[in-house]
């Protein structure tokens, strides 16, 4: 018997293939909206990260008549009252890079000091059924930010984001060892229990 589809509401790759990881061997096999044709974008117009999930989750998932899987995350910086928060991909405008996303971020911390850089990773996954029913859950990982990157792996600010227990940023890991300590990976593992539960209804 084929595996029920799951749709993974994004078009970027780097994040399909993290979640494939994710959540390997889930008795689902995932697809993306470009797997199925689906152009519309949602507008994440929440004031939170969970806001944003559920609107996307539930507007593909009436789109696309599967269950959808949808999160929203981002980087919430103590010093700057929680900036870039909902705001993380878009901080540096709407077209810039990661390189120039970090660069903006570290031009409004220069002066404070390693003490006062902590920060966090917080990521909010929405799972949403085709009846409109939907499921919440969330992953946080706190570190603190270096003052130039380190490390080529990873995406996003993972080369500012420092983990001093393990004593190395987010791009500095393999990538089985990121996904063990994420925000993601931590939001994932709940997800992974839930979507085995409506597998089983």
């Amino acid at each position: 018997m084929s595996k029920p589809k799951l749709l993974l509401a994004t078009n970027n790759q780097a994040k399909v293939r993290e979640y494939a990881r994710l959540l390997k061997g889930i008795p689902y096999r995932i697809v993306s909206l470009k797997d199925i044709d689906i152009s519309e974008q949602v507008e994440e117009t929440g004031a939170s990260f969970e806001e944003n999930a559920v609107l996307k989750a539930e507007r593909y998932a009436q789109l696309s008549g599967l269950i959808t899987m949808a999160d929203d995350s981002g980087l919430e910086v103590d010093a700057l009252n929680g900036e870039p928060g909902v705001r993380s991909a878009r901080y540096a405008g709407e077209d810039a890079s990661d390189a120039e996303r970090i660069d903006f971020l570290l031009n409004k911390l220069a002066g404070i000091p390693w003490d006062k850089r902590n920060a966090q990773f917080r990521c909010v996954i929405a799972i949403a059924r085709p009846d409109g029913k939907v499921q919440t859950c969330q992953g946080q990982c706190r570190g603190v930010l270096t003052f130039a990157p380190l490390g080529d792996k990873g995406f996003g600010y993972d080369p500012i984001f420092y983990l001093p227990e393990l004593h190395r940023t987010m791009a500095e890991l393999p990538m089985s060892r990121k996904n063990a300590v994420s925000h993601r990976g931590k939001a994932a593992d709940e997800a992974r229990k839930i979507l085995s539960d409506l597998y089983s209804i």
